[in-house]
């Protein structure tokens, strides 16, 4: 394989973040959307990562990741959801921190680095966030997980993920103390703008908005 510069590697994740995401190929547009970036550079870069062998695009269809791709791809998302472990669990980040940081590490090549870190945290499963971290073979940890939106009136359940990584959002959730291993109980929906009130480890109860719902994944207890 030839030489993948940095910029490549963060499109290939995209691709796979928005597969991930939508169960679905990748548009040009949302491409765009997640890189921040113009409908055109997309293209070009579509066009050199095609003859790469690295992607399949199709017209009007978009685009998916041929096995390489996909093999680059699920290793770029390892280094980063193990470097969030790291900078979260030893060196005292927050969660709504480490992102960025962790994009500028995920690009160190050295596959020793990679194993040695993923040994020193004791192979994670997961990733501050709730992510599933693959494993050196490229294989996910999956476990049954929905939105909160989802749980009825007097419904049990713990926060095991949160679908929007925004750092706005993050600081929200910890205000609230709505952060990873919180159980809560479902009190009541309101049909009016289907928010909920909950209670929080038994004690604290809170009003959530139906975005907040949304975007916080609960194992059901």
């Amino acid at each position: 394989m030839e030489h993948i510069s940095h910029t490549e590697e963060n499109y290939l994740k995209a691709i796979f973040k928005i597969s991930e995401d939508s169960n679905t190929t990748a548009g040009t547009n949302s491409i765009a959307q997640q890189l921040n970036t113009s409908a055109a550079s997309v293209t070009d870069m579509i066009k050199r990562l095609s003859e790469k062998g690295l992607i399949h695009y199709e017209r009007y269809r978009g685009v998916t990741l041929t096995d390489e791709g996909l093999r680059l791809a699920t290793h770029l998302v390892r280094k980063h959801r193990l470097w969030e472990v790291f900078l979260v669990e030893k060196l005292g980040f927050s969660w709504d921190e480490v992102h960025d940081i962790a994009e500028q590490l995920e690009h160190i090549k050295s596959l020793e680095l990679v194993e040695r870190l993923d040994e020193y945290l004791a192979h994670p499963k997961f990733d501050p966030h709730g992510d599933p971290i693959p494993d050196a073979q490229g294989n996910f940890t999956f476990r049954k997980q929905i939105p909160l939106a989802e749980l009825s009136a007097g419904d049990h359940g713990v926060i095991v993920g949160v679908q929007d990584h925004a750092p706005a959002f993050l600081q929200y959730l910890d205000r609230l103390t709505l952060t990873l291993g919180t159980e809560l109980q479902v009190l009541e929906r309101h049909d009016y703008d289907q928010s909920m009130q909950v209670r929080l480890n038994g004690t604290q109860e809170l009003t959530l908005s139906q975005k907040v719902c949304m975007h916080l994944f609960v194992q059901k207890r």
